[in-house]
């Protein structure tokens, strides 16, 4: 069968992709998914000053010892919750386009996605493409919908339930094989994202898609039967 078996599942790309209309436009689907993601979230408990004693620090312990209800600890004790952070890592690899005979491929290797990447981490006034078509368009500070002295605003999609914007805390790049006029054609970018909660409409979709994944978890409430919780 040409294309090989009919029910092969379509495997989605993640990408980074940015967001507003500028120029030139920054968008970069990965090549191969990444075999993993971390993400973390940190959360600060702290004594409220309302349970200090004559402005005596109070230690955390301390105060849980004080309440023996739940639910009032619950809600007296205070909670900073820290934004959500991604780590990951994006493999290139020119070996698949080379054998292809792909001309800008054989020309430059991994580069274009590499320089895509860099270009998300600066900011987007000194784009010198951007100051060229701004002074055609007659703009000269530059055609570009993005504050110039920040990098651009990235979203990261992952697929259909995913589509996240972040800031790029850190981009670690290794480039490991080279072309015989030193143009990388194997390289690993290690990034490490800061998500950018709020009432934005891509967080608010991503954050309605976590509920409903946890409406369908309750399809094994059942399996509460098997928990020992006292009485």
């Amino acid at each position: 069968m040409p294309g090989g078996f009919g029910n092969k599942p379509k495997i989605l790309r993640g990408a980074f992709v940015e967001y507003g209309i500028s120029l030139p436009p920054l968008v970069v689907v990965f090549q191969f998914n990444p075999i993993q993601l971390t993400r973390n979230r940190s959360l600060t408990f702290s004594v409220p000053s309302s349970e200090t004693s004559g402005g005596a620090s109070t230690s955390l312990r301390k105060f849980h010892e004080r309440h023996d209800d739940l639910t009032d600890l619950r809600d007296t004790q205070q909670v900073q919750v820290q934004e959500e952070s991604i780590g990951l890592e994006i493999r290139l690899d020119a070996t698949d386009k080379l054998n292809e005979g792909d001309t800008i491929t054989e020309q430059f290797g991994v580069a274009p996605q590499l320089a895509t990447l860099e270009l998300m981490v600066h900011p987007k006034g000194e784009s010198l493409i951007g100051q060229a078509l701004g002074a055609l368009l007659g703009s000269p500070g530059g055609f570009s919908f993005t504050k110039g002295e920040n990098p651009p605003l990235i979203l990261f999609i992952w697929g259909r339930k995913r589509v996240l914007p972040v800031n790029i805390n850190s981009m670690n790049i290794t480039e490991t094989e080279f072309s015989t006029d030193l143009n990388p054609i194997r390289a690993t970018v290690a990034v490490n994202l800061t998500v950018i909660e709020g009432k934005n409409i891509p967080y608010m979709y991503s954050k309605a898609m976590k509920e409903a994944m946890s409406v369908l978890n309750l399809a094994n409430i059942t399996d509460i039967a098997d928990v020992v919780i006292p009485g």
